[in-house]
């Protein structure tokens, strides 16, 4: 049982590092970020972001490589970000347009990002 809480806690360590390097990628790339684990009764996202008049929903990614972190993100996940989103979305007075993107990390790697990795 220790280990296994021990296991947990070393994920989200490794999950709130990996969301923090992507913020530090993202504004480097000229996105302010807005929002940092954003949650909602609906669903949760990594990172939402804003470049220009386009608002970005980020889900971070970390795997052993970058085709098992891109592989791990389920239909289910993509529907609770797109939720999530459109949560956020409500709260805004003006509209924007949006996209959903993902950041690939892997060790020693530079984080790689997709751009409108899925539409919704």
């Amino acid at each position: 049982m220790h280990c296994h809480s021990n296991q947990k806690k070393k994920a989200y360590r490794k999950g709130q590092w990996s969301e923090k390097l992507s913020a530090f990628f993202l504004t480097l790339k000229g996105y302010e970020i807005l929002e940092s684990r954003y949650k909602t009764p609906v669903g949760e996202i990594d990172l939402i972001a804003k470049k220009h008049n386009t608002l970005v929903a980020v889900e971070v990614k970390h795997r052993k490589t970058f085709e098992i972190a891109a592989y791990s993100i389920s239909p289910t996940q993509r529907k609770r970000i797109e939720q999530a989103l459109l949560f956020y979305l409500r709260g805004l007075q003006t509209p924007l347009d949006f996209r959903f993107d993902v950041i690939l990390i892997s060790p020693w790697k530079w984080p790689y990002h997709i751009k409108g990795a899925w539409l919704p």
